[in-house]
């Protein structure tokens, strides 16, 4: 899995194309995300949006299903990627995707609605596992850390998109454009390559080397890179075990550690709590922005913020990255508990300090978007080795989402207890522990093959200095 840089006359702009196409997949579960927001004035509030009524704890229900088929999917979905590969597995998924939209649609009671967002969370947590994988396998490593946050990048952006086409168009017809995003998807993803990395591990060397030229382009040298590949192969077959034993491999072990910390620190970082108040936050403000326009400002930040990550993940590396953002958002989440813990006890003591929670919460989605965002999903395209890949990632990807509806769910718990700033003082206690796990737990992986990753956690501090299998020196 040696993907050799771009002095061996490789072209790189096919690699973006097709990582850009991978994912279109991430864009389309963006829109998934974003649309309980926009869709539940015309849902709850005005109820216009169906024939039925649908109570707020309904709606939160709704909400929350597309967490729970995105945690169900994700561990059957790291087989199928080794069965019939990443690129037909990602195929694969539109059907869920228009299946899930049509019965929103088109729903006729609360369960319909239920089984819809269950269903359009088992597509979109597939393709939280499948995307990254494909796009950490067919990129050279000195852009696999861009090409990764790609995956991020399009989430915000289809948040943004749904959040845009939201304030314009009714429930009906904003429903029906993101149910048109996945066929397009797909039509554009069906002239993409398969990964070279599956391929080898299915004795498919010419359509291996096929997929490589189309990614590296036809004067690029093969030669190494498959040989490599055949070797890790090779490696492989040679020390095969059951799924039980590779997990139990200290390597795996501790991949698997990083990977689910970087998941957990995540999704209790108060990101959920930060989006949840946003709103609010406006309004004490006095900012005269509207609730609409407010988190179309936040999903601009978001993308911009997640763009920016993009250019200087491969330059700065992911754990500067992670360490800034965890700090920053560590104050941030302070900021606004102290906000709201003045605003408990005398609601007049925060009438000029409406810029604090704005400030506050700009700063937060910035840094969440820079670091704690996008770095945890690449990174688990990286720490895996290709056998355990698919079943290890689709553990990480089941905790995310797990968590996510947890913490969705408990949140108006955690305020009755604690109270809002008690909440957010939580949330800012248990990213500094974050932050404290980077520093200790997670490797840099930049600039290093999946290989020399393999190597540092076995606990070879200088693999990134190691021969490639074609005996040139990195």
């Amino acid at each position: 899995m040696v993907h050799t840089s771009t002095e061996n006359r490789s072209k790189t702009l096919p690699q973006y194309v097709a990582a850009l196409a991978a994912a279109g997949g991430a864009f389309a579960a963006g829109t998934l995300l974003g649309w309980t927001s926009p869709a539940e004035t015309g849902i709850v509030k005005d109820a216009t949006a169906y024939d039925f009524d649908v109570s707020s704890t309904q709606y939160s229900w709704v909400s929350s299903f597309m967490t729970l088929g995105a945690a169900c999917v994700c561990i059957p979905i790291g087989f199928l990627i080794n069965f019939i590969g990443r690129k037909w597995t990602m195929l694969l998924l539109v059907a869920p995707f228009v299946v899930g939209w049509a019965l929103l649609i088109w729903a006729q009671n609360v369960f319909m609605m239920y089984i819809a967002r269950f269903i359009l969370g088992i597509a979109g947590g597939a393709f939280c596992v499948t995307a990254p994988m494909y796009t950490g396998e067919i990129a050279q490593k000195d852009i696999r850390g861009t090409l990764g946050s790609f995956f991020q990048l399009m989430i915000t952006i289809g948040i943004l998109f749904v959040y845009g086409i939201g304030a314009g168009l009714s429930v009906f017809w904003m429903s029906i454009v993101c149910g048109i995003l996945p066929i397009i998807f797909g039509v554009i993803f069906f002239f993409m390559p398969e990964s070279p990395t599956y391929l080898v591990s299915k004795n498919r060397s010419d359509a291996a080397v096929k997929s490589i030229q189309w990614l590296r382009g036809t004067e690029y040298d093969y030669a190494p890179e498959m040989e490599e590949l055949h070797q890790t192969e090779r490696e492989i077959r040679e020390n095969k075990v059951n799924i039980l034993a590779a997990l139990a491999r200290p390597v795996t072990i501790k991949a698997l550690c990083i990977s689910l910390g970087l998941m957990f620190f995540q999704q209790l970082s108060g990101i959920n709590a930060v989006i949840f108040y946003s709103e609010a936050i406006f309004e004490d403000a006095n900012t005269g922005i509207s609730a609409s326009m407010s988190t179309i400002l936040i999903g601009v930040m978001q993308v911009v913020a997640t763009f920016v990550s993009t250019m200087v993940v491969d330059k700065l590396g992911r754990r500067i990255l992670l360490l800034a953002s965890g700090a920053v958002m560590a104050l941030s989440t302070t900021a606004i508990g102290v906000y709201f813990y003045m605003k408990d006890q005398d609601p007049a003591s925060v009438d000029n300090l409406g810029w604090l929670p704005v400030g506050s919460l700009c700063i937060f989605m910035i840094m969440f978007s820079i670091g704690y965002g996008p770095v945890p999903w690449l990174m688990m395209g990286e720490l895996f080795a290709t056998d355990i890949k698919g079943f290890a990632g689709s553990i990480a990807g089941t905790t995310n989402w797990v968590l996510a509806f947890v913490v969705t769910k408990t949140f108006k718990n955690l305020n009755d207890s604690l109270g809002s700033g008690g909440t957010f003082w939580l949330f800012a206690g248990v990213t500094i522990v974050g932050v404290i796990f980077v520093f200790l737990a997670v490797p840099e992986t930049k600039g290093k093959s999946l290989n020399e990753i393999q190597m540092e956690l076995a606990g070879n501090r200088n693999a990134s200095t190691m021969q490639p299998a074609n005996g040139e020196p990195k």
